[in-house]
């Protein structure tokens, strides 16, 4: 049996079933116990989660973005880093305002 683990405003879920990007990645409660190394891994889950946390045509304050990560993991910088770095989201100059480039 697969269990759906909500992550956020998003409203979509991500599987618990071994298989995806989030595949031994996440604690009983469903966030994440760490953040790949591996370049290519942590890219799928990247796009994993700005698809599952992040509208399209919606755009969020920085504040929105640092919770909504914060659901899934206590680094939520690094993540908000890997997810601009990655062009997953794109972000203001001054950092006002994120929006989801996918």
């Amino acid at each position: 049996m697969t269990e759906d683990v909500p992550y956020g405003p998003g409203g979509e879920a991500a599987s618990r079933s071994g298989r995806g990007p989030t595949s031994g990645l996440l604690s009983a409660d469903g966030r994440l116990t760490a953040v790949p190394r591996r370049a290519a891994r942590r890219e799928a889950l990247l796009t994993h989660l700005a698809e599952t946390l992040f509208a399209q045509g919606r755009s969020y304050t920085e504040g929105e973005v640092n919770s909504a990560l914060l659901t899934v993991h206590d680094d939520f910088p690094a993540l908000r880093r890997y997810l601009v770095e990655a062009g997953l989201l794109a972000r203001t100059r001054d950092g006002s305002s994120y929006r989801r480039i996918t």
